[in-house]
């Protein structure tokens, strides 16, 4: 069961990483940074639906779920995008992606207080060898000219590590009586629901309401978006809960550093990005990093004989 969690770690990385490359696609679109989230949550609540309508997948509903429910999608994806799309705007890329990286440090030290699921010292020491390699790949990634930072935005960014790392508390617990896809259907429809409500205001207050659906009438958008919304939120979420649901929260969430590598990858192999020795090492030490973390908690499985 163990190494289903890790499988699942690795595969969610995979998945998330590559949504990186398909969110810069789309907003080159010209489509807004909540146009692209409202889209992608729409998409994969449609799709989930039709699931749950042809019997594929069933959906239980009961009201012992609610409240876990509930605070997972209110965690992620609500707070967390919104903290995360309008932090984003108010701050380079690069101080960004470090604050970002915080996510597994928070998570941590949540997690030990709330789920009694301390980390091993060796784990702590991984977990921070991993964050040492994104901080590295960060600060040496140039900045485009005329990026500032705000203070808001770091709140904004902060606010945003901290809902990723209670989501993953919040994803901790319900496993416990809620079926990991079960936690991802009732994420996307929460996320589909809040999101397109908001888009459609901005679309409203700015009289381009005729945007909603002239924006994704082509196959340059449709695309991307696709993989947002089914391979990313509908895929990559139940991963992330499933992973959740076998792993503690501090060994699950490590593997969200590996997105930093594929997304890296990925921009070099496919978008032609510059790749830089700084961010070969710093790949090296995020690797390291999260296989220490997962190999000491494998080797705390085995049983001895």
């Amino acid at each position: 069961m163990k190494n289903k969690g890790h499988i699942a770690g690795i595969a969610f990385a995979l998945i998330f990483g590559f949504s990186f490359m398909f969110s810069k696609i789309a907003l080159e679109a010209n489509i807004t940074p909540m146009g692209v989230i409202a889209y992608r949550f729409l998409l994969a609540f449609l799709v989930f639906e039709i699931l749950r309508l042809t019997k594929i997948v069933k959906i239980r509903f009961h009201k012992e779920m609610i409240v876990p429910v509930l605070l997972v999608a209110f965690f992620q994806p609500i707070l967390y995008f919104i903290f995360e799309t309008y932090g984003l705007n108010l701050t380079t890329s690069s101080e960004a992606g470090m604050m970002i990286a915080l996510i597994p440090i928070f998570v941590t030290i949540l997690s030990s207080f709330i789920l009694n699921e301390k980390p091993k010292k060796i784990q702590v020491l991984f977990i921070i060898l991993s964050l040492s390699g994104i901080i590295l790949i960060q600060v040496m990634k140039p900045n485009p000219e005329g990026e500032v930072s705000t203070f808001l935005g770091f709140i904004l960014l902060f606010l945003a590590v901290f809902s990723a790392a209670s989501f993953n508390i919040a994803s901790r617990k319900a496993s416990k009586t809620v079926k990991a896809y079960e936690t991802t259907y009732y994420m996307m429809l929460t996320g589909a629901f809040i999101f397109n409500i908001i888009y459609i205001i901005q679309l409203v207050l700015n009289n381009n309401l005729n945007l909603y659906f002239s924006s994704i009438s082509t196959i340059d958008v449709m695309l991307p978006i696709m993989y947002l919304g089914i391979v990313a939120s509908i895929g990559g979420f139940f991963l992330v809960n499933y992973a959740l649901s076998k792993l503690p929260a501090h060994v699950s969430s490590i593997y969200a550093n590996l997105s930093t590598v594929v997304a890296v990858l990925a921009g070099h192999f496919i978008l032609g990005d510059e790749l830089t020795v700084y961010t070969i090492i710093g790949g090296i030490m995020i690797i390291l990093g999260v296989y220490g973390v997962a190999r000491t908690n494998y080797k705390n499985q085995i049983p001895k004989g």
